[in-house]
Parts: C-alpha cells; structure tokens; sequence
C-alpha cells in the first residue's frame, strides 16, 4: 500500500538527508564498489537504530540523487558515482558540493528569496544546458521523469522534481554553475520551503508540474535554447504562484 503524505510529516527533510549520508558513508568504509548490493530496508534500520519509514525515504533520496538503484525482486545496489549526472561531472561531490554540505538544514534562507533567485538563475542556465548536455545527461533526466511519473506522494515526487533540476543543471557541465546552484539546492531541503511546498501541493498542482518538467527537457533534447528559456520561466512562476499567491 503507498504511504501517504501525512505519513511522510513524521520525518523531517534534514534528518532524512542526514541518514542518506550515513548509508552511503557506511558503505565507503565497508570499500563496497559500484554495483554491489546493500543491506534490506530491515537490515538498515536495525544497524542504524532508525524507522525503517525513515531508512525508506532515505533511499527514496539515494535512488532519485542517482546513488543506488532499486529492483524489484533484487534488492538495492550501489552506482558508479561517475554516471549519476545529478552534480558535477568534474570530480566535484555527486550530492552537490561543499556549498551543500555546510548545512544540510536548509541554510536558513527564506522560501521567498530560494524562489526569487531560482527564477532569476535557472532559465538563463538553459542556454548553456543545451550547448553542453549529453546522451549520458538526456538519458539522466529520463531516468528522474520516469521517477517523477512513479511519485505515490508529495515527498517520493519531491525527491525526482529536486533531482531533475540538478542533473538539468550538471548537464551545464560547468563546475562554478553547479557549484552554485548546489547552494539553493541545499536551501530547497530546509523545512520551511517543505512545509510551504507540502502545504500548496496537489495531485492536480503535480501533473501539472510533471508536464512542465517533460516540456523542459523536450526543449533541451531539441537544442532551442528559447524554448528552453521559456519553459523552465513558465515552470517556476507557476510553482511561484502556488507557493506565494494562491489561497486555498
């Protein structure tokens, strides 16, 4: 049976992201290589001390940051941290760089100056994006739109829409962009953009948001960099819009 939102309410973002670190840090220290299969769901959250709702979503953060793979019937593996197109791909830290990990909380800005900045930043990035993106970074963002497509709730959905926007961002291949974007990208982890976010989310608002993000990358596949301006404008002010503007 899926989770619900309400369920998600229990666990905060940061102590999620928290946890995703430690999984993946306990794994460095065990010398696992790219491909090698974790512990279960249970396993983890005995060895951790931790619900296993919190071990759960934090591998739900893993999959969509493009850290471990899940299969049905398998289990859940490690991947090679070079073909997660979700930071850099220059060497510099998959999950987003040191900018990201000074303060996993959210860096305490306000949602109304993340999204005041993130319209003014990410659009102009989409001429480098299609310049630069890859096969490897096309077949990225496929990979976080099917994701997004699977979502049963505002969090699982939440996790692809943040990996999306970063891997569209890495395909820049520019590490001062990235380096950059890794700082509202920490800052869209704080709780008060998830608690604004969770609080002006729908089924409806999702679909909508979901074909946004098809659009955006439809656009950076075909090389139009208008197009591609357009689109991810016409996206964040609407998210924009139902953050600030809307009521009920």
């Amino acid at each position: 049976m899926a989770r619900t939102d309400k369920d998600s309410l229990a666990v905060p973002a940061d102590r999620v992201h928290r946890l995703a670190e430690i999984i993946l840090a306990d794994s460095r220290r065990a010398e696992l290589p790219p491909g090698s299969r974790l512990p279960t769901e249970r396993e983890l959250a005995a060895s951790l001390g931790a619900p296993r709702t919190s071990v759960r979503r934090a591998l739900e953060v893993l999959e969509a940051e493009g850290r471990i793979s899940r299969e049905v019937g398998r289990g859940t593996f490690l991947r090679d941290p070079h073909s997660a197109r979700t930071g850099a791909g220059d060497g510099s830290d998959p999950g987003g760089g040191d900018a990201a990990d000074a303060d996993p909380g959210g860096l305490g800005f306000a949602p109304a100056d993340v999204m005041a900045i993130r319209r003014m930043f990410e659009p102009s990035a989409m001429r480098l994006v299609v310049a630069w993106a890859t096969a490897a970074d096309f077949q990225e963002m496929d990979r976080c739109l099917a994701g997004g497509e699977r979502a049963e709730s505002f969090d699982q959905f939440e996790h692809w829409d943040l990996a999306l926007h970063r891997c569209i961002v890495a395909a820049s291949h520019s590490p001062l962009l990235i380096r950059l974007y890794a700082v509202i990208d920490a800052a869209r982890h704080g709780r008060y953009w998830g608690d604004l976010k969770r609080r002006s989310a729908s089924r409806d608002r999702q679909r909508t948001y979901q074909a946004d993000h098809r659009e955006l990358v439809a656009a950076l596949r075909t090389r139009d960099p208008d197009r591609a301006v357009e689109a991810m404008r016409t996206h964040l002010a609407r998210v924009s819009h139902h953050l600030f503007d809307e009521t009920g």
